[in-house]
């Protein structure tokens, strides 16, 4: 077979990787601009309602250029505002939120540190029994906790939320935990040989090196916190102590509801989730990308 002939195969079959190659990703990004659509049409819907009138919400097909096929009512945010005291509803949320990641990022560090880095008898069955904690569903505990809430006087306060935190979480430990094993020991030696402890160890090594990873679980906490629905549901009884993820129910009434009113509201609710996830995103993203590389 000639020079030429192998020059000429060798060419078709470049050409025919290439174009597999092209199809291959141009399936993974139709793909992904699908997904995308998916997930960004709900928030695309409420978005716009928030700034509609009322009767505007639920015409067929839905209008979702503001200016071009509707009049945008921008007044509905500060009808949201002052229809419900949502001032108090932020306020709260923010306490609780800010208060508890804090709280268990600390508490999950530490634990993490202990369980990847000491060593200490039992150490791997207590491991066990801490993710063993993550099978239990939280509807389980619930009727103890209140039980034992209402025996403290913390009914009706923001502790309940709050003081649960500082023990850490099962799966923040777990997270972080996979993330200090990556971490080559020999750090910890060198440090122990200049006559640091373990707590200088973690914070002056340890943390610095996972902050991908402890920024992750700061914002999974932020995110589950603002969010939380079912615990201050069951330990807040005043208005003014509710959070926004309670307060927005009170914008249903039992016959008629101020849906624009309500979407206004919601999407308040949802902005600090998407900034705070705006500019921790790259720490996110490696924080997921690195996390469990090592058993």
């Amino acid at each position: 077979m000639s020079s030429a002939t192998l020059a000429t195969l060798a060419s078709h079959g470049a050409a025919s990787w290439m174009l597999r190659r092209l199809v291959a990703r141009t399936s993974i990004y139709l793909l992904i601009v699908g997904g995308s659509i998916f997930f960004v049409v709900p928030f695309l819907w409420m978005a716009t309602s928030s700034i509609k009138a009322s009767g505007d919400i639920f015409i067929q097909p839905p209008k979702y250029l503001p200016y071009l096929q509707f009049q945008p009512r921008w007044q509905n945010y500060v009808d949201a505002w002052n229809a419900l005291p949502f001032g108090y509803f932020v306020i709260n949320s923010l306490v609780v939120t800010v208060s508890a990641t804090v709280a268990t990022t600390f508490t999950s560090c530490v634990v993490a540190f202990g369980f990847a880095r000491l060593r200490f008898r039992f150490r791997d069955v207590l491991f066990l029994v801490v993710l063993s904690t993550m099978m239990l569903p939280g509807q389980v505990t619930l009727i103890p906790l209140f039980i034992l809430f209402k025996d403290l006087g913390w009914i009706n306060t923001l502790k309940p939320l709050i003081v649960p935190t500082i023990f850490g979480s099962a799966f923040y430990i777990f997270l972080l935990r996979q993330f200090y094993l990556t971490l080559p020991i020999e750090l910890d030696e060198a440090a122990r040989l200049d006559g640091c402890g373990s707590f200088g160890i973690l914070w002056r090594i340890i943390a610095p090196l996972s902050v991908p990873a402890i920024a992750t679980v700061a914002l999974f906490s932020f995110i589950a916190q603002w969010n939380d629905f079912l615990a201050p549901l069951i330990y807040l009884n005043d208005l003014d102590k509710m959070t926004i993820a309670v307060g927005l129910q009170f914008f249903k009434g039992q016959e008629a509801s101020d849906w624009n009113l309500l979407m206004a509201a919601a999407t308040g609710a949802v902005l600090p989730i998407v900034v705070v996830f705006f500019f921790t995103q790259k720490l996110f993203i490696q924080g997921i990308a690195l996390t469990g590389l090592k058993g």
